[in-house]
Order: structure tokens, then C-alpha cells, then sequence
């Protein structure tokens, strides 16, 4: 641990003053109404760890169940850093507490997986053959998925039905003048589950002036590992992908995934005990920007063509909370002329964050029943949001209800448009 550190998080605890503005925004507090699994909660449960005290079954329950939406970090009128607290008090559990058994399989299977491409692939062929053989809709009867594990439940419940991956070319060379070259950060998730989101943002770019670098070599960007406290991974994970994207010579790197665009701006944060590296960290993060982010800063150039939909939009955690991104999205979508725009009432998480609806089902499948009832008040034809595990869990939420709006990525509706339907 680097000197200092603890009187660091210590001073952070300390800029709590428990006032509880975060108290209507915080997803699980509005489940269950408990002070432990709020915020302010939370931060007092981390002081105690860090004047010495025991990392208890219960105080790992209470870190786990929180979404690390970061709703409370727009809340709080003290500027307190909720995540960079919540993300220690992860890795001193991750270090120092002992999960049971089966909880400890599931995770360590979950990230044997899920950051490495080539493995979710081989994943994805098993899904393929699940879904033509039926097999899919047999584990979603209620008999059999009572007698099939927690985890494969989970997982199954929020894939999303598997399609032909579409490959990307070294280069997407930018349409008339060019305006600049952009590396596209495709994923791990993304790149497998939906290639189609990381084809129609290389289009969109192009369109707009861009030329498109996708660097070889890239993977996970290590999201899903530092918002739950495996540092360790976290860094080997990020490391890798900074000198992918330094060797590129990009002027900026694009992120159609909220949650991988606020952990890749976090990369000086994440590297800030590596002075060999904090550098290459600094650079990354300075050139990272949000699909959305970065048109709306340039201005659109490509022509829309009508788009005949009722969209509501929804506002993914860690686009709207964690990187301030808000009026962007909107202001590209009703610049589509016909399109009509609906605003969704229920502006809580929507339980998908990260690995979070399949360690945490039972909350998630909550949450997401709250979203799908708000998204169907609205009375779009399609919700659209910047993130694909927003874009997983509010499907299957959507189709526990029996509606039958569809779901797209903003990438897609704009690629729509812009090709003309």
C-alpha cells in the first residue's frame, strides 16, 4: 500500500457529512430502505474498515449490493468522491474477506470469461447452438430454471439472441474532408455479443469526417474488473490497452459503452501509484471521448435522412452520473428529422451495472421491472440508450413484461439515418 494512501481515503471518508441528499437517489436504499445500503452507509461502514475494523460478512453484503451508478455522486451538494470509496472498499474486501465457496465459483468464473474476447466467443457458439435448439426457451420455463444454476440463469436471462459478428477493418477511411483519427475501442462484450453497435459507430465516424483506426491486440479495457475491486486485473487489463491505442497515434480514442468510457477517463486515477506509467494513463484518458461526446463537439455534418420512431431515451449510469453526459445524446436524436422524442419518468439504474445483474439477479430483476414499467408508461416504439448491458437487462426486462418496444444503441438509430433506412 503506498504511504499515504489510507490518510488519502480517510480524508475522502471525511468529506461525507451524512446530510442523506443521496438518499432518494440511490437504487438499493429505495429497495429496501436500509442506512447501510445507501451511500452515506456505505462510507461510514469504509471509515470503520479503515480505523481498524473487521471486513464482516454483513459489510461485504453492503458493498456488493451497491450499483456504483453513481446517482449519489450527482446528488451530494459536498462533491464527495462515492466512487473512488466505493472502489477501495471493494479491493480491501477483495484482499482481506472470505466469500463463500459458491459465490467465489461465479466470480471467478464470470471473469475467467467475460474480459477476454476470444473465450466469449467460444461462449457464444454454445449460445448459438442453445438458441437453435431450443434449449434457451426451455431454461426460461419456471421447473427447469429452478433447477438450473444461479449463474447460468442470470447469464441467460439478459443474452442477448446471437447474430452473425460483424467484422471491422483495420481502417474505416473518413467521408470527405477529414476531420480527424479516431482509435474505436471495441470491447470485449461489445466486440462479441454486439459487433453490430461497434460496425454502425465505425460508419457513423466516417461519416461524420473521421477516419477509423481499430487497433489489433485490444480487449477488455478492465471496467468490469476495477468497479469491483480487482485492481490487480484491473491494471494488467488497462495497461495493455493504452499501449495499443499509444502505438495507434489516434488523436482521440471513441467508447460507444458508458460503463468503459468512465473507467478508461479514470485511467490517471487507476494508475496514480505508478509513476512509470502515469504518463501513458494521462494521455489515454486526456483523448478518451463518448461517441456522443465527441459529435456533438464537432457538429454533425452527414445528412439525416426521416426517422418514423417515438424514441424515449435512457440515460445509462455511468454516461449520465459518472462522465456528466446528458444533453449530447438527446441533441443528436432530435436532429433526425420525424423522429419523435418521449422522456422516461423513472431516471434510476436500471440494474444492469457490469456484472451486477448476474452476482446480484434477485435486485437487478427489480430494478429492471421498475425501468420496463416507466419505459412502457412513456409509450415508445423503441428505448434507446449508449450502453450494452443498459441495452441487455432492459430487453429482458421488456420481455418479462410482455411488451414488445425494442431496444437499440444511439449509434444505430443515427447509422439509420444517416444511410438513409
Amino acid at each position: 500500500m503506498p504511504e499515504g494512501h489510507d490518510e488519502r481515503l480517510k480524508d475522502l471518508v471525511g468529506d461525507c457529512v451524512h446530510c442523506g441528499f443521496c438518499l432518494p437517489a440511490c437504487p438499493t436504499y429505495a429497495l429496501w430502505g436500509e442506512e447501510m445500503d445507501s451511500p452515506r452507509g456505505r462510507i461510514h461502514l469504509f471509515g470503520q474498515v479503515l480505523s481498524g475494523g473487521p471486513i464482516e460478512s454483513a459489510t461485504v453484503k453492503h458493498f456488493d449490493s451497491c450499483l456504483s451508478c453513481m446517482a449519489c455522486v450527482t446528488a451530494c451538494p459536498s462533491g464527495v468522491q462515492y466512487g473512488e470509496i466505493v472502489e477501495a472498499a471493494r479491493d480491501q474486501v477483495e484482499q482481506s474477506a472470505k466469500r463463500p465457496l459458491p459465490e467465489r465459483l461465479s466470480r471467478s468464473a464470470i471473469f475467467a470469461l467475460f474480459p477476454y474476447p476470444r473465450r466469449l466467443r467460444v461462449a457464444r457458439l454454445f449460445l448459438l447452438a442453445a438458441q437453435a435448439s431450443g434449449l434457451r426457451a426451455l431454461l426460461r420455463r419456471p421447473k427447469v430454471a429452478a433447477r438450473a444454476p444461479a449463474l447460468l440463469r442470470a447469464m441467460e436471462s439478459v443474452a442477448p439472441p446471437i447474430t452473425p459478428i460483424e467484422r471491422l477493418p483495420p481502417r474505416v477511411p473518413a467521408v470527405g474532408n477529414r476531420r480527424g483519427v479516431v482509435g474505436l475501442l471495441t470491447g470485449c462484450v461489445q466486440s462479441v455479443f454486439f459487433s453490430g453497435i461497434n460496425a454502425a459507430t465505425a460508419r457513423v465516424l466516417a461519416a461524420e469526417g473521421f477516419e477509423v483506426v481499430i487497433p489489433k491486440g485490444q480487449g477488455c479495457c478492465g471496467a468490469l474488473s476495477e468497479h469491483v475491486g480487482r485492481k490487480s486485473e484491473a491494471l494488467r487489463l488497462a495497461k495493455k490497452t493504452i499501449e495499443v491505442f499509444k502505438a495507434a497515434e489516434v488523436d482521440f480514442v471513441v467508447v460507444n459503452a458508458a460503463g468503459c468510457g468512465s473507467a478508461t477517463k479514470e485511467y490517471s486515477r487507476l494508475f496514480q501509484d505508478d509513476p512509470s506509467f502515469s504518463a501513458e494513463a494521462d494521455w489515454f484518458a486526456s483523448r478518451t471521448r463518448d461517441i456522443s461526446e465527441l459529435l456533438a463537439s464537432v457538429g454533425s455534418r452527414a445528412k439525416r435522412h426521416p426517422v418514423r420512431a417515438r424514441i424515449a431515451y435512457h440515460d445509462a449510469c455511468h454516461l449520465a452520473h459518472a462522465q456528466g453526459i446528458r444533453l449530447q445524446p438527446r441533441a443528436l436524436l432530435q436532429e433526425i428529422p420525424e423522429l419523435d422524442m418521449c422522456e422516461i419518468e423513472d431516471t434510476m439504474c436500471c440494474g444492469s451495472a457490469g456484472i451486477y445483474n448476474l452476482v446480484q439477479p434477485d435486485a437487478a430483476n427489480e430494478l429492471g421491472d421498475r425501468k420496463a414499467a416507466a419505459v412502457v408508461a412513456a409509450e415508445p416504439t423503441i428505448v434507446v440508450t449508449s450502453n450494452p448491458g443498459c441495452l441487455m437487462q432492459i430487453r429482458s426486462a421488456l420481455e418479462r413484461s410482455g411488451s414488445e418496444i425494442r431496444t437499440a444503441h444511439i449509434v444505430e438509430v443515427l447509422d439509420n439515418s444517416i444511410r438513409g433506412g
